[in-house]
């Protein structure tokens, strides 16, 4: 078993990444198939690996050789295809032209924003030519009976090429420093801090199985087995009924909500919706009983102190915080993230205090080759064990980038130089809750603006600036749905036995420098063959306007500091502290801190209740029949996981023949 990735697990990666990246948008865009890139876990990566884990598999059992790939450059291939897809659609692509081209498109529709905010945004942000503009949502004349390379030939190539050039050093600098947040914590998490990664834990037990000559016993185990026929069956029975209604049904979502009142004590839970998803419960049986237990508990808290307020005439309205620009801060409790997330991630820079002061120490070459130094960082540690300098220089001059970059085109100094910070702490410690709980799927409940706006008013970044961080925020930090940052980590765990880490930076950097290059043409085809209009870009566009509107409200009225976001902000912060410090030094603790970031996303709605099931069969595994029942048991929700995704897939595959499409996810 090799300790080594090879360059064909690269080239494996970037061949089938570059192929999702074109058909992902395609496929959820135009043909409006079962979602394939969605989420923390998209369905075609997971799929398509799992399909080479076998024929890799079989190949080596009919030729007798070793495995032309192993587990870990299989995991290696699924970490790249993940960045492909996710920048080829939720991560960037989705609403990235509809942003860049909104003040154009949407002034002769009255909104009032496309005069107030136009003029204060940088020209080099946007394409300024309307009639390339009107194309791009329209469609080329005659241009469906065109092929790939005649459309692409009547691109207007000038006119796109100074703002996509402009925003690609914007996100390629961005990504940059999210690898460079990688290799900072990477360690930290994978090694030191042991974290779970249960969206990782499935790939990782078929590569572990193909590498250690037991994957034809790995299929045959008779607990995933088990999961498998469950969820398969599931999804073959709800699949009949979708397309032959006299077929009965076994419903996945029980609309529980009808059951609590509208007002009152239990006003949280009029809207309760109870999604059964398998692969979810899955999950949550994989991840720690603390962290699903709390998931859970903290959604069911959430919807308790609303109706509790309500109860005591304290609930505020929502306009109490004024313009926000969350996707689910819709109510001032929720709030409390912005001052949770500063905490955790406060805790999250302690926690890998000693492998910070080690990187810090060595941030110059000579002082490493002081053994001196090398004692001081960690008694007895080997040179070749310090952690590279790269990483921290990288993130320095990064940030500093950013800024300069953000001042450039007219944001105040202040403001570029805290905006990229904000922008960090919240990709940050939203990778460590999807990488730690195991969320397939998690949106902010806050923005980092939303943050900056409430503590310090708009007059930091004054009118232009308002309007710069707004658009900015919504190219790529604030639709979390299929971020790279936890993707990144997740390749950090897949990697944690190699010994070549060049090859796989140098992988991860091509397949980010691909996939933005690659995402830009494919939509920009994709625009001109079908128009952007009759693609599925209804919540991306409707995003996008409230993103300028809310813009717009900000730079006519602007505003001083909101009280009610300092004092919601206040109470996050006060209950994460305690939160921490019950969790860091009492063993019987209960609760985890991550289940009070995530208790007011939307996210939560939809996951609660599968992670309820999972923590209580864990609970129940391991009071009844300890580790030695669980180790068995656990490959029964290993099968639940697999046969979603596998029966996902294969639905994907049949909606491109039937037309019509059958949801394996609620995403």
């Amino acid at each position: 078993m090799t300790d080594h990735i090879r360059f064909r697990a690269i080239l494996t990666g970037l061949f089938f990444g570059l192929l999702l990246c074109v058909f992902t948008p395609y496929n959820d865009a135009f043909l409006r198939n079962t979602p394939i890139g969605n989420g923390n876990l998209p369905l075609a990566p997971f799929f398509v690996t799992s399909w080479l884990f076998v024929i890799v598999a079989l190949a080596g059992k009919i030729s007798k050789k070793p495995p032309l790939l192993n587990g870990m450059e299989l995991l290696t291939a699924w970490v790249l295809m993940i960045l492909f897809t996710s920048v080829g659609w939720n991560g960037l692509a989705e609403t990235f032209f509809v942003n860049v081209t909104a003040p154009q498109h949407f002034a002769k529709d009255a909104f009032r924003w496309t005069e107030v905010l136009r003029p204060l945004l940088p020209d080099a942000w946007y394409p300024d030519n309307a009639k390339a503009v009107r194309t791009l949502y329209n469609g080329l004349l005659g241009a469906k009976d065109m092929d790939v390379a005649q459309v692409l030939a009547h691109v207007s190539w000038g006119v796109w090429l100074q703002p996509l050039l402009v925003w690609s050093a914007f996100i390629l600098c961005s990504f940059f420093v999210m690898v460079c947040l990688m290799r900072l914590f990477g360690k930290q998490w994978v090694m030191n801090e042991r974290v779970m990664f249960p969206l990782f834990r499935v790939p990782q037990f078929m590569g572990e199985a193909l590498d250690q000559e037991r994957f034809g016993a790995f299929w045959a185990d008779r607990f995933l087995l088990a999961g498998l026929i469950l969820a398969g069956s599931l999804h073959l029975l709800n699949g009949l009924h979708f397309y032959m209604p006299a077929v009965p049904e076994l419903p996945t979502i029980i609309l529980a909500g009808k059951y609590f009142p509208k007002f009152g004590l239990f006003s949280g839970f009029h809207k309760l919706k109870l999604y059964v998803v398998p692969a979810f419960i899955g999950f949550a049986f994989l991840t720690t009983r603390q962290i699903s237990f709390s998931f859970w508990f903290f959604f069911i808290l959430a919807g308790l102190s609303h109706g509790l307020l309500y109860v005591l005439g304290l609930q505020l309205p929502e306009a109490a915080l004024g313009v926000t620009f969350g996707a689910d801060l819709y109510r001032p409790e929720g709030a409390q993230a912005i001052g949770a997330y500063g905490i955790f991630f406060i805790f999250l820079l302690w926690l890998a205090r000693h492998h910070l002061k080690e990187t810090i120490l060595c941030l110059y070459k000579p002082m490493c080759r002081d053994r001196k130094i090398v004692e001081e960082a960690k008694p007895g540690t080997p040179e070749e064990w310090l952690p590279p300098s790269w990483p921290m220089w990288g993130l320095i001059f990064g940030v500093l980038f950013l800024a300069t970059w953000s001042w450039w085109f007219g944001l105040p100094l202040l403001a570029a130089l805290l905006l990229p910070c904000a922008f960090l702490v919240v990709a940050l410690v939203s990778a460590r809750v999807v990488c730690q709980g195991g969320l397939p799927y998690f949106t902010l409940t806050a923005s980092p603006m939303d943050g900056m706006v409430g503590f310090f008013g708009t007059n930091m970044f004054g009118q232009a600036g308002i309007a710069m961080a707004a658009v900015m925020q919504k190219v790529l930090f604030l639709d979390m749905r299929s971020a790279v940052l936890p993707t990144l980590f997740h390749g950090s765990k897949a990697c944690e036995r190699n010994r070549t880490r060049g090859i796989v930076l140098f992988g991860v950097g091509a397949a980010l420098i691909l996939a933005v290059a690659t995402a830009f043409v494919t939509m920009l085809y994709l625009g001109h063959k079908y128009g952007l209009r009759d693609l599925n870009l209804e919540w991306a566009t409707r995003t996008v306007l409230a993103n300028y509107e809310n813009a717009q409200r900000l730079v006519d009225v602007p505003v001083g500091p909101n009280k009610w976001t300092i004092i919601y902000s206040g109470v996050g912060a006060l209950v994460m502290g305690i939160l921490i410090f019950c969790y860091y030094r009492l063993p019987w603790w209960p609760l985890h801190p991550l289940g009070y970031l995530v208790a007011y996303s939307t996210g939560m709605k939809m996951l609660w209740f599968s992670f309820f099931i999972g923590w209580l069969c864990n609970h129940l595994c391991l009071h009844y029949g300890g580790t030695a029942l669980f180790n068995r048991l656990r490959f029964l929700f290993v099968g639940l996981i697999l046969g979603d995704f596998l029966m996902g897939g294969f639905y994907a595959l049949l909606s491109l023949w039937t037309k019509t499409v059958y949801n394996v996810f609620p995403i």
